[in-house]
């Protein structure tokens, strides 16, 4: 069993960690199955949020226009997790879009991590589902769900739950316990800056078709800065 690690829990733009953007971070320190310390933080991804996102975690663009961007957050995330496993729900999605924005910023972040959402699926097959939310109701864990720091801190109650129950059977069975790290993996290739002819190009676009954009075009990067040039192009043409 493992008593010591770091929960986090992400909310984002959307599903890829290639294309979307972290918009809030949560963060929960165990030591001996102690939390000994919390932390969370709004991102602003230097884009609007589709209605959707503001629908499911109630995070507003005017919440995130004064919010530090990624680059100013990320060294307090990596200093507070080095050296410890990750616990989380789906934990390799958080950690996906972690170590993109980390390759992103020339940062190495290679961490080991433990998934509540495994555990369940292979000791809770009977219930109609294995949601964090359905099993903060299943075990009676207070819970605010689609927040950063309230879903790390289910997860943290969730894992101690699925321990109690079933961390000695797991022991006995042998094997590779699902409630010891395990070494995550995720191939991120880093993005590089929007460059200077492609950010003028997008500033004359816009100013030429009186365009409201969506989007900070100072922190797209180089891909991105493509994509919305083509976009551009081929909708209002030159």
């Amino acid at each position: 069993m493992t008593d010591s690690y770091v929960c986090i829990d992400l909310e984002t733009t959307g599903l890829n960690p290639k294309t979307d953007k972290i918009i809030e971070i949560g963060a929960v320190r165990v030591e001996h199955d102690r939390i000994t310390e919390e932390w969370e933080t709004l991102v602003d991804p230097g884009r609007a949020l589709e209605e959707r996102i503001t629908e499911l975690t109630g995070i507003r663009d005017e919440d995130l226009s004064s919010a530090p961007d990624i680059a100013e957050v990320l060294p307090q995330l990596l200093a507070m997790t080095a050296g410890s496993a990750l616990l989380g729900h789906s934990v390799l999605f958080d950690y996906s879009f972690v170590k993109k924005a980390a390759v992103d910023q020339r940062l190495s972040f290679e961490r080991e991590g433990i998934d509540t959402l495994k555990i369940a699926r292979k000791y809770l097959p009977e219930l109609e589902s294995r949601s964090l939310p359905f099993l903060c109701r299943y075990y009676g864990i207070a819970h605010s769900a689609h927040r950063a720091l309230q879903d790390a801190r289910a997860a943290v109650e969730l894992y101690r739950h699925l321990a109690r129950q079933f961390g000695e059977r797991e022991e006995q069975e042998g094997g590779k316990s699902l409630f010891r790290p395990r070494r995550l993996c995720y191939q991120a290739k880093r993005d590089t800056p929007v460059t200077i002819p492609q950010k003028e190009q997008l500033y004359k676009l816009a100013d030429r078709h009186k365009l409201i954009l969506d989007y900070d075009i100072e922190k797209l990067t180089r891909s991105e800065a493509s994509r919305q040039i083509a976009r551009l192009l081929a909708e209002y043409g030159r």
